[in-house]
């Protein structure tokens, strides 16, 4: 995902101001401007970034330093190659396929629905005038008693909603932290360790090695059928 304004070589560089390289999404994600942005693309430093090189003159090595890039030879793109959204739910890491995540918002009020006020149904909340039926994710990997105990525990990171298709509609979770896209390759998957709680290893098909964290892989299809099993 190429979520920067484009710089060209040379000179133009040194006067951008890329901070979401540094404290942005792409960086360590401590701009407190994404507690309203969401993320590093809706904030007004980010698009004046990209209007400065739109408007900016061409630097004097413009077209010999495109020429040079393009001249080289191109590196060979991996195959079997993935794509996730990795996310965290009081302690544990999780990630689902790209495919299956349509939007990270805000959190937001939720309201009850009749005879829904336990279980794995939520509530329902205003999406941008759509109502959205909000599960929890962490009741069906029976991870709430683990978040739970982990509130006393203050961890960086902004409270989101994490939106995925479901059956034809789209619906909720919420997640204490959303990392963002994650590449991999499925040679990089490890097998799901004996010592995993039981409901969290039916629903985890693989653990993935990133930043010196063990991610679990969810099954994106069980997962669908277990909340369509919920909503009906």
């Amino acid at each position: 995902m190429n979520d920067r304004p484009t710089i060209t070589p040379g000179s133009t560089r040194s006067v951008i101001n890329d901070c979401w390289n540094t404290i942005g999404v792409r960086g360590d994600a401590s701009c407190p401007e994404l507690a309203q942005h969401v993320h590093c693309r809706n904030c007004p430093v980010y698009s004046a970034a990209a209007v400065g090189l739109l408007d900016g003159d061409l630097p004097a090595k413009y077209l010999a330093d495109w020429m040079s890039h393009y001249a080289q030879e191109k590196p060979v793109e991996a195959h079997d190659t993935h794509s996730v959204v990795i996310f965290r739910i009081g302690a544990e890491w999780l990630a689902l396929p790209t495919s299956l995540c349509t939007e990270v918002a805000t959190r937001r009020a939720m309201h009850s629905l009749p005879h829904r006020r336990s279980g794995v149904v939520l509530g329902v909340a205003n999406m941008r005038g759509e109502l959205l039926v909000c599960v929890s994710l962490s009741q069906v990997l029976g991870l709430a008693k683990a978040a739970e105990s982990q509130r006393e525990t203050p961890r960086t990171g902004h409270q989101r909603l994490l939106v995925i298709h479901c059956d034809g509609s789209r619906t909720a979770f919420p997640v204490d932290e959303v990392y963002g896209l994650h590449r991999f390759q499925a040679r990089e998957l490890q097998e799901v360790p004996a010592t995993v709680a039981k409901a969290t290893a039916t629903y985890t098909r693989a653990i993935l090695a990133w930043q010196n964290t063990s991610v679990g892989l969810l099954d994106g299809p069980l997962l669908l059928y277990t909340l369509n099993r919920s909503l009906a």
